[in-house]
C-alpha cells in the first residue's frame, strides 16, 4: 500500500457527495441570495457575520411551521457576550413534538427506534408506538402532579423507556435529567439531590460484559437522598415483571408504558419558550458537587439540527447509531436525531460483548449509515487487528463519527485502512456544557490525519494565547480554544447559581466576555482543529467528564486517607486517572488498601472513576488560600512549565511528583 502523506487529505468527498449534501443545498439556496457563498468555508463566515439571518434560516427548516411569534429573531447589545443574547423571544416550540413529527418527515421509516443489548435483546418500534407510549407515561406523570417547571429523573440504561421518558416529561413542559445504571448511590445523588425530582424512573439493574447488575435493592437508599420524589416508575430491564421494594413515603409502581389494548390518552404539548428549562446535564467540576447545567429544550433542538443535519448528512430515513449510556451528553444528541426523521439505534451493554467486533456486527445487522463512538473505541479496534473492511460489509455506512477524547492520526489512519476507504470521519468534539459541539465535521470538506475539520456554522470559535490574541494566523500553536459569539445552545445557567458567579467563573474568566472552554487546541494550516486535552483540572475517562472532587468524597470518606489529589494523564492516545493520596499516620498504600479504595470508588461513584493508578505522596501542592492545586500536578506530570507558581502557598512538594515509578509505568 502507497504510504500515507501527512501533507495529502486522507478523504475528499467526490463532487456528487458534494452536491448532494444537506450543506451543500443549504448553502446553494443562501447563495441565490447572498454573495460569497462558494463553499462550506463561506457559509460558516456567512453565519457568523449575519447570526439573525442564519439561525432564522435553521428555525424555519427545524421547527414545526406556525410556532414562530412576532418579533425580532435575536435580541442583542452589540459588544455583548453569549450570555446576553435573546433567540426567538416570541416562539413557543414544543421539543417533544417536534421529535415525534420526525416521522413525517419524507423519506422517514416507519421504525422510530431499535433497540439492541450485548444480551441479544432486540426490541423495534414505530413512530405510532412510540407516540402512544409517550402518551400513556405523560399521563401518568400528570397523574403525578407533573407539569411546568417540574423535574424528572432518569436512571437508566439506554433503552427505549429513557427516550419515552424523556420525551414524555418534555411533552409536559418538565425538566428532564438522567444518569446511567452503572452510577452507584453517591453518584446518583450526588446529581438528583440538586435538582428535587418530584419522579425518579429506575431499571431494575443493567447488562455489561456478560455480568447482570442488579439496581432495585439499591433504590431505597437513593430514596432517602430524594425526598421529594412521590412516585417511582421501575422499568423490567432483567426481567420483564421486576418484584417491586416498599418504599416508606414514595409510590412504587411498575413502568405504564408498553402495548396495552383499549384507547391512548391524548398527547396535549406544552409549549415553552426559549428561556424555559427542558434538560438538565451533568459536568462535573474540581471542587463540589457535580454541576447542573440547565438547558433550553428549543435551544438543543436548533442547535442539534445544524449538527445532525448539514455537518453529519443525517437524512430522513437514515439508521444513526451512537455508542453512549445516559449520563453523556451524546445521547441527548443521539436522541435529537429522531427530528429529522431518521430511525435511531439504541445499544446497552459492552461494546466488546459478545464479542469485539459487536459494534460491527451491529451496524451491518442494522444497515446503520451513521455510526458514532468513541476515540478509545477506535483506538481498541487498531489494537486488537480488527479489519472490518475484510470482515464486514458496510455498504451502508456514509459517516463515521468519534469523539469524547482527540482521534489519533494513527486512529485516523486505521479508519480509512481497515474500515472503510470511502467513508467521511467526522471527529467531534464540544461538551455537556452547550450538549453540542464547537468543533466537528464538514461532508463537503477533504479530511486530514489527525485534524477536526473546522468550526461549527454560526459559531465564532477561535483559539486565544494567554493574552486574548487570535491564533489563527498560526498554525500549530497551541492556547485556548474559546467561542467569541452567542448561539441557542448557551445554557441557561447553572442550577443553584442565582447570581450566575459559578457560571461566569466556569467559562468568562479566563477571557472575559468570551466563552473558554477548558480545551488546549491550535489551528492547522488546512483551517481545521487539533484538540489536544484539558486545560483545566477536570477528568476525562472514556469519553466523560468527571470532577476530582466526585472522586475526593468517597476516598477521603476512608480513615486510611487524609487527602487526595487526582489527575488525569494522557497515555498515548487516551487518558488515565491518576490519584494521589496522603495518608493517616501509621497507614500504608498495600495491595489490601489499594484494592479497598477502588472498589469504594467503583460501587459509590462508577466505574468511570476508578482511578488507574494509585500513588502515595507525602504532601499535597496547594495554593495560598489552601485549595489543592491540581494544575501545576497535572503540569509537572506531563512535563509542563507550571503555571502560576507564585501562588502555590508550598511549591516545593511539586518535585516529589517528577519520576514517580508508578506515574510512568
Amino acid at each position: 500500500m502507497t504510504p500515507i502523506v501527512p501533507s495529502d487529505p486522507l478523504w475528499r468527498p467526490s463532487a456528487l457527495r458534494v452536491q448532494n449534501s444537506a450543506m451543500d443545498q443549504f448553502r446553494a439556496d443562501l447563495a441565490a441570495v447572498h454573495a460569497g457563498l462558494d463553499d462550506s468555508v463561506g457559509l460558516h463566515a456567512w453565519s457568523v457575520a449575519h447570526p439573525e439571518e442564519f439561525w432564522s434560516e435553521v428555525f424555519d427548516r427545524a421547527v414545526l411551521e406556525g410556532v414562530r411569534g412576532d418579533g425580532p429573531t435575536i435580541q442583542h447589545d452589540e459588544g455583548r457576550d453569549a450570555r446576553d443574547a435573546a433567540f426567538f423571544p416570541t416562539a413557543r416550540v414544543n421539543y417533544a413534538e417536534n421529535v415525534l413529527a420526525g416521522g413525517t418527515r419524507p423519506g422517514a421509516s416507519q421504525i422510530a427506534l431499535v433497540y439492541r443489548n450485548e444480551a441479544g435483546v432486540r426490541r423495534e418500534l414505530t413512530w405510532r408506538q412510540l407516540s402512544d407510549q409517550v402518551a400513556q407515561v405523560a399521563a401518568r406523570l400528570s397523574a403525578a402532579g407533573v407539569g411546568p417547571g417540574s423535574r424528572v429523573a432518569a436512571w437508566l440504561p439506554n433503552c427505549p423507556e429513557t427516550v419515552i421518558t424523556m420525551l414524555a416529561t418534555n411533552a409536559l413542559g418538565a425538566v428532564f435529567s438522567s444518569t446511567s445504571p452503572d452510577f452507584g448511590v453517591a453518584g446518583v445523588t450526588d446529581r438528583f439531590a440538586q435538582i428535587d425530582p418530584t419522579v425518579l424512573v429506575v431499571a431494575d439493574g443493567y447488562r455489561y460484559g456478560g455480568k447482570t447488575h442488579e439496581r432495585l435493592g439499591l433504590l431505597t437508599q437513593v430514596l432517602e437522598h430524594l425526598p421529594t420524589v412521590k412516585l417511582a416508575l421501575v422499568v423490567g430491564e432483567l426481567t420483564e415483571s421486576p418484584e417491586l421494594p416498599d418504599v416508606a413515603g414514595v409510590r412504587v409502581e411498575s413502568w405504564p408504558g408498553g402495548s396495552r389494548g383499549g384507547s391512548v390518552p391524548a398527547l396535549a404539548f406544552q409549549a415553552g419558550k426559549m428561556t424555559d428549562p427542558g434538560f438538565i446535564l451533568f459536568s462535573s467540576g474540581t471542587t463540589g458537587l457535580p454541576k447542573c447545567i440547565v438547558h433550553s429544550a428549543l435551544g438543543l433542538l436548533l442547535k442539534h439540527w445544524t449538527e445532525h443535519v448539514l455537518h453529519s448528512d443525517i437524512r430522513p430515513g437514515d439508521r444513526v447509531f451512537y455508542f453512549t449510556t445516559c449520563g453523556w451528553m451524546m445521547w441527548n444528541w443521539l436522541v435529537g436525531a429522531l427530528a429529522v426523521g431518521a430511525t435511531v439505534v439504541l445499544f446497552d451493554g459492552s461494546p466488546f460483548s459478545p464479542g469485539p467486533a459487536a459494534l460491527w456486527d451491529l451496524a451491518v445487522e442494522e444497515d446503520v449509515s451513521f455510526f458514532g463512538v468513541g476515540a478509545k473505541y477506535i483506538d481498541s479496534c487498531r489494537n486488537a487487528e480488527l479489519r472490518p473492511i475484510v470482515s464486514h460489509d458496510l455498504g451502508s455506512l456514509r459517516t463515521i463519527a468519534s469523539t469524547g477524547s482527540p482521534l489519533s492520526t494513527d486512529c485516523f489512519e486505521y479508519v480509512y485502512r481497515d474500515v472503510k476507504r470511502d467513508v467521511h470521519l467526522a471527529s467531534i468534539s464540544g461538551g455537556t456544557d452547550i450538549c453540542g459541539c464547537f468543533v466537528l465535521g464538514d461532508p463537503t470538506r477533504p479530511v486530514y490525519s489527525g485534524e477536526i475539520q473546522g468550526a461549527a456554522l454560526g459559531l465564532a470559535v477561535d483559539v486565544f494565547d494567554e493574552t486574548g490574541k487570535s491564533l489563527a494566523a498560526q498554525p500549530g500553536v497551541q492556547g485556548d480554544l474559546v467561542c467569541r459569539n452567542a448561539f441557542p445552545s448557551v445554557p441557561l445557567g447553572f442550577l443553584g447559581d442565582p447570581d450566575g458567579e459559578r457560571f461566569e467563573a466556569a467559562y468568562f474568566t479566563a477571557h472575559p466576555g468570551v466563552w473558554t472552554h477548558g480545551d488546549f487546541a491550535n489551528w492547522t494550516s488546512h483551517g481545521g482543529l487539533v484538540i489536544s486535552g484539558r486545560s483545566d483540572a477536570t477528568l476525562n475517562s472514556g469519553g466523560v467528564r468527571i470532577g476530582t472532587a466526585e472522586i475526593y468524597r468517597v476516598v477521603e470518606a476512608m480513615p486510611e486517607v487524609l487527602e487526595s489529589l487526582a489527575i488525569g494523564q494522557q497515555q498515548g492516545d487516551d487518558t488515565r486517572i491518576v490519584l494521589f493520596v496522603r495518608l493517616a499516620p501509621g497507614r500504608v498504600l498495600d495491595d489490601e488498601l489499594l484494592r479497598a479504595m477502588k472498589v469504594k470508588v467503583r460501587t459509590e461513584a462508577s466505574p468511570r472513576h476508578v482511578p488507574a493508578v494509585i500513588v502515595a505522596v507525602s504532601d499535597l501542592p496547594r495554593t495560598r488560600s489552601g485549595k489543592l492545586a491540581e494544575l501545576a500536578v497535572a503540569d509537572v506530570v506531563h512535563g509542563r512549565e507550571v503555571r502560576n507558581v507564585a501562588a502555590l502557598a508550598n511549591p516545593e512538594v511539586l518535585a516529589a511528583f517528577r519520576g514517580i515509578p508508578e506515574i510512568s509505568e
